[in-house]
């Protein structure tokens, strides 16, 4: 079968791979879509600290099972929960499995779902609702990345909230923001491609090659600052600015992985008695939720698929999200196109 396969630093291959292998508890499933995450972007370049080569690259997929199972049936179509943990650790028994201390996932560990078939376990799938397209499947789970970052932001209805970083994860923090009733909310970036795809989400955009986002956010809240302030740029400027953007009392919630250790104003932090909390992934059941939810915003998980490509065009597919120029957002991999 064809896979697209990360076979060392910065070389990515369409392979030919042996057809994968039934085993116990699992289906076979016949791969759709397939994301490409900013995970996947660090394995490409070769400073994930997990990630070995060969590996069969990508957690974002969809497809359909091809033979009945003890759960699903032949023709669901399905999407899987990519978490892998312990279940013996302190996290996981305590109910933390998604931040367990050996945590890991499908097509960082073990071979992902950028491929025509694999066999995935029973107990990690959902199945996908009606009338959600596979475009918009292939964005449950970073939707779920999404829906834990609210739950630890503990956002209420008229907060105003500002996100950093218009990415895939910004605008679909954004569009989350608006869909629960957000009084406001500003997302900041550079790229105005990025931004008028905000805008047309009902995010207000602000360049911050031309303004500040402190001084937006401000002027429209009699220079309080936000309730929330979401980071979700993983840059070392946004890491200093939160408490800044931030009100008296606010929450600043850093939804983005930071690669390497950045300056943090704790200054800014104790002064106005703000809260930081910090977020990583998702519990299945928030991945539930999710799945759930995918039927009432289908329309706007298609609007974050910016670019659709084919397994033939994949291995280019890093460099193309690269390119700032591309104005891309979540970009796909046809699974089935050669």
């Amino acid at each position: 079968m064809k896979a697209l396969v990360y076979t060392g630093p910065k070389v990515a291959e369409v392979l030919d791979m042996p057809a994968p292998q039934p085993k116990e508890g699992a289906v076979k499933v016949k791969m759709k879509y397939c994301g490409i995450c900013g995970s996947d972007m660090g394995i490409y370049v070769g400073t994930h600290p997990r990630a070995k080569a060969p590996l069969i690259l990508g957690h974002e997929f969809v497809g359909t099972v091809e033979e009945d199972g003890a759960k699903f049936k032949k023709g669901d179509r399905v999407v899987a929960y990519p978490l892998i943990s312990c279940d013996h650790c302190l996290a996981c028994r305590s109910g933390n499995a998604h931040v367990c201390n050996t945590l890991g996932l499908i097509g960082i560990d073990v071979d992902g779902g950028l491929c025509e078939y694999a066999y995935v376990d029973e107990d990690l799938m959902f199945k996908v609702p009606d009338g959600v397209s596979d475009k918009a499947a292939a964005v449950i789970e970073p939707l779920a990345v999404i829906v834990r970052s609210i739950h630890q932001a503990k956002m209420k209805a008229l907060d105003v909230c500002a996100v950093i970083g218009a990415g895939p994860i910004g605008m679909i923090t954004g569009m989350m923001l608006v869909k629960m009733g957000a009084a406001k909310v500003f997302i900041s970036d550079v790229d105005d491609k990025k931004l008028a795809r905000a805008a047309e989400l009902g995010m207000i955009p602000v360049n911050v090659k031309n303004e500040s986002l402190e001084s937006v956010v401000k002027a429209a809240t009699d220079g309080e600052g936000a309730d929330i302030t979401f980071e979700c740029a993983g840059a070392e400027i946004a890491a200093m600015q939160v408490t800044d953007i931030t009100r008296v009392s606010g929450m600043i919630c850093m939804t983005s992985v930071h690669k390497y250790p950045h300056a943090v104003n704790l200054q800014g932090l104790n002064f106005k008695e703000q809260t930081m909390v910090g977020t990583r992934v998702y519990t299945k059941e928030e991945f539930r939720q999710s799945v759930e939810y995918s039927a009432q915003i289908n329309d706007e998980l298609e609007k974050i698929v910016s670019h659709v490509v084919s397994m033939k065009e994949a291995p280019g597919v890093f460099d193309m999200i690269a390119d700032a120029s591309n104005g891309t957002c979540k970009v796909l991999v046809d699974c089935q196109d050669f």
